[in-house]
């Protein structure tokens, strides 16, 4: 399916309709898979032992897959998850922001599924994959 929202029109759809993390996501790039998210790390996103939480790690897989998805079909706020998994890899560095690599596996006129694979930044290796299932309002 065609891109129909670039770098730019995300990341005005995230601060207009999701204004509480709007200072945590970048979107990077819109490419012919999917899409590629910054979620900025501060100490908010930590756990205890210095470690990314893994709320925030899926955080960054649920924004991904939303925003791969709103690429594709415009501005359409109501698309909601219906699953999502994670496996978690390997410690993130917590000085890091963390890289959300998105691929759209399906994208059908009801369900989305999305492959993400989270980095931190910097890193050669995920730290996190996640796969998740959007479902698309109807028209």
């Amino acid at each position: 399916m065609d891109i129909v929202m670039d770098v730019a029109e995300l990341q005005e759809f995230v601060s207009r309709e999701f204004p509480q993390v709007q200072h945590y996501v970048v979107v990077e790039d819109v490419t012919k898979e999917g899409c590629v998210v910054r979620w900025k790390v501060d100490e908010t996103n930590l756990r205890p032992g210095g470690s990314v939480s893994g709320p925030t790690m899926f955080s960054v897989a649920d924004v991904a897959v939303y925003l791969a998805l709103m690429s594709r079909i415009g501005p359409k706020a109501l698309a909601v998850t219906t699953n999502c998994t994670i496996d978690f890899m390997r410690k993130p560095a917590a000085e890091a922001d963390l890289i959300g690599r998105c691929t759209l596996l399906k994208l059908g006129k009801v369900l989305v599924v999305g492959d993400v694979l989270i980095y931190s930044d910097g890193a050669d290796k995920p730290v996190a994959r996640a796969t998740a299932t959007y479902s698309i309002p109807p028209k």
